[in-house]
This record gives C-alpha cells, structure tokens and sequence, in this order.
C-alpha cells in the first residue's frame, strides 16, 4: 500500500530572512546548500536528504510546504489519488518538480489548510558520519501539529497518508510513524499551525553540548532539557528568531513498524518529562496560533 514514508523537508516564509539564515546556518549548525528562486537551503550534516530547511522572505511568518517522501511514483500517484478523494484542494497534481533537488511530487492543503508535498526520485546528497560531541543535527526527527479537529486530522494522517497510531498521550496527543520510528508526526489541539519541529542529535551529550552552544550564542532554552515518556526521547525546545519552535531530540526509541501496539500514556509532570530537572514547560513554549499561510499556496 502506498504511504509516506519518511520526511523531507519544511519551508518556511519569514519576515526577517538575514537571522533566520545565520541561525540555522551559525547557531543550529545546518550546511548552507545554496539559493534557488529566492530561496535558502540547509542540510542537516548527518543525513542523506539534499536539505530539511527552505527558507524565503515574506511579509509574514507562515509555512510554505511541509515535504514528505514516499517510495516511487506509483506511490505518489496513488496518494494522490486518495488525498484528492479524501476532498482535499489540491495544489498541484504530480509532476516533475522544478524545486531544489527535482523530484516527481503532488501538493495539496490538507484539510486544516496546512500545504504539504508529497514526492519520490528528489536528489539526495551523501551525509557525513557524525562524532560524539560534535553537537549537531542528523536529521529531522519529527514534525508537530496543532489542530482545531485532532482526531480528524489523526484519522486523515493514517487513513489517507499510511501512518499508524504509536501512542496517546491522555486523549489530546498522538503520535505517530511512517516507518520504524516511534513517530514522525504527532497532532495536538488548537489553530491549525506548526508546533514544531525536531532534530535528531547523535547522543544525548550531542544534545547538551547544542545547548550549550546555542546558550552562548544567545538562544535560551524554552524547555528542557527532559525525557518524554511516548517515545522515551530526549528533548530541549527553543525558539528561532521569528519566533518558530526548534528541538533538539536524542534517542528516539525504535519500534515493531507493522507490530507495534499503541498505549496511552496518562499525562503528569513526569509522564511529560521523566527527569524533571530542566526549565521551563508547556506553558514556555509559543502559543499557538492560525499560520498565517492557511489555504495560501506559494509559487514555488
């Protein structure tokens, strides 16, 4: 059956361009991989995806595109198929893509108005092997939402895009995989926006040592650093200069993709985070609003 597999990338409009680039580029140790049609890529050093983060100056801050993989064509063309069925608006059918990196591809607002891609045969760059303490991301590790309806858009996320249910957390959070990764995506309520989105750090002292850079750079944590109990991930959450949520994540645990069975967690301070020492909580991070892009597709 024809899924998502994997994530590629988020693009982001900002209204402050220069800070965004020198903080991926200086502060959260992406690689500049260069500009097309105004826009700024960067990869994560660590990973084989051509970059994880597009970045363009707009009046607003907003999401531009959410950018998910899948396995071939056929793949695509078959989700497609379902997401159209499904009623969502489509923003264009597949096609041969003319962004960084080419690729064969579809976009489509998904029934929040959030625009996602969904694409296979983009180019891929050769990621380094990473050391313990170098302190900088290998990927993206995952991707959170908010929405006004979570379990619709729960439903839609598994019934239309292939993901599958890992866990709740109470019954107002759930995570979930497109591969052996506990999750890739996890929903939450509220307008419909990005929560945020997180990084894969080799090691937990990877982790701390970003902190530690990112501290004397002048980005203070939110939140963290902590343990997550879905997941039993690592986590230390900050704020980029337009204001997006950013994490650094360790330790991800892996699971049974076709077996693992979903529980749910009951929510308490340390079911949110299991060593209690770190700053800050849910109520330190941004508060969510509508993006500012909803039903809005970009030229590129």
């Amino acid at each position: 059956m024809a899924r998502v597999t994997e994530i590629r990338y988020v693009g982001y409009g900002v209204a402050d361009i220069e800070k965004e680039r020198a903080f991926y580029r200086d502060d959260w140790k992406l690689v500049e991989m260069g500009e097309q049609d105004g826009m700024h890529h960067f990869a994560a050093d660590g990973g084989d995806e051509l970059y994880v983060v597009r970045l363009r100056q707009d009046d607003a801050n907003r999401i531009d595109v959410i950018a998910l993989a899948t396995a071939s064509r056929a793949d695509v063309d078959a989700l497609h198929a379902k997401v159209a069925a499904h009623g969502c608006r489509i923003i264009f059918a597949p096609r041969a893509l003319t962004t960084f990196g080419g690729g064969y591809g579809f976009r489509f607002f998904s029934p929040d108005g959030l625009p996602f891609e969904i694409s296979a045969e983009v180019d891929r760059r050769t990621g380094r092997p990473l050391t313990r303490w170098e302190g900088i991301p290998q990927k993206i590790s995952h991707i959170v939402l908010h929405s006004p309806d979570h379990r619709a858009a729960t439903a839609f996320f598994i019934d239309v895009l292939g993901f599958k249910l890992s866990d709740w957390l109470g019954d107002f959070m759930a995570f979930l995989r497109c591969n052996e990764w506990h999750h890739r995506l996890a929903v939450l309520p509220g307008p419909p926006c990005l929560n945020h989105v997180a990084y894969d750090m080799l090691t937990v002292d990877d982790m701390m040592r970003g902190i530690s850079r990112l501290k004397k750079a002048g980005t203070d944590l939110r939140w963290g650093p902590g343990r997550h109990t879905a997941g039993n991930n690592t986590f230390s959450y900050f704020t980029t200069p337009n204001g997006f949520a950013v994490e650094y994540t360790s330790e991800l645990e892996q699971v049974d993709f076709e077996g693992h069975e979903a529980q749910v967690h009951v929510p308490t301070p340390t079911t949110m985070d299991q060593w209690g020492i770190g700053v800050g909580g849910p109520q330190t991070m941004p508060h969510p609003k509508a993006d500012a892009g909803l039903f809005q597709p970009v030229a590129v």
